[in-house]
């Protein structure tokens, strides 16, 4: 079955841009150069195609390659809002947290994880656990995968609670000067400041002096205010 899909996305394959993305990206593995508009597409043929199990058991493969592109496909294919039951596909998804290592790949398994953490709030207890992890994609993807709650314009009291506690993650960020966790600290901030400026402001007045100064910036990028 893995050679059926892997031979769909490698006929869209593009040398030049796949060594243009291995120099971009920095990890060696395996770039065959696919867009992702190319794989939105064959992901979402694939979903309508497969049932849950089928859906998981490719998702599962796919990362096992080790290949760009393949794995970012795996992250497709489980990046869906009404998935029941999902215990799998959440086990499935947090087992990735280990291979983090590259930013692209990072994003697109915390974005499917976004969609099972909005279904079961819960797992925040989980993902609480990441921010205590010794591998900083894993302290990372703690904040990449609840933003949905930073972008919530009428939170409810649960979701109120749990923005601040997200937040508080945020705030115990600040001390890491690692480029990418100031990066998302400040990528947090930013989204959250469209929905509730006020409570940015807030953070910025007690944390913003130890952030670094690009981080900061970011944080404020909608606010209006000046930050030096």
């Amino acid at each position: 079955m893995l050679a059926h899909y892997l031979d769909q996305i490698g006929a869209h394959a593009d040398p030049e841009r796949a060594i243009e993305m291995a120099a971009y990206h920095k990890v060696p593995r395996r770039y065959l150069g696919v867009s992702n508009l190319v794989l939105n597409d064959l992901t979402k043929a694939w979903r309508q195609d497969l049932d849950l199990p089928d859906r998981v058991a490719l998702a599962d493969a796919l990362w096992q390659t080790d290949i760009h592109e393949a794995r970012l496909a795996a992250a497709k294919l489980l990046t869906q809002a009404r998935i029941r039951p999902d215990g799998e596909v959440w086990a499935l998804l947090t087992s990735w947290l280990p291979d983090f290592d590259a930013w692209a790949v990072a994003d697109h398994a915390a974005m499917a994880m976004q969609k099972r953490l909005v279904a079961d709030p819960s797992r925040l207890d989980v993902v609480e656990d990441w921010t205590r992890s010794d591998h900083m994609w894993t302290r990372r993807a703690a904040l990449v995968a609840t933003l949905p709650w930073a972008k919530m314009s009428n939170p409810k009291p649960a979701d109120t609670a749990a923005r601040d506690r997200i937040l508080g993650w945020a705030a115990n960020y600040v001390p890491d000067r690692d480029w990418f966790m100031q990066k998302v600290v400040a990528w947090w901030l930013r989204d959250h400041s469209k929905h509730d400026p006020e409570a940015v402001r807030a953070f910025l007045a007690e944390h913003g002096p130890a952030m670094k100064p690009f981080a900061r910036k970011e944080a404020g990028k909608y606010l209006g205010d000046q930050l030096e």
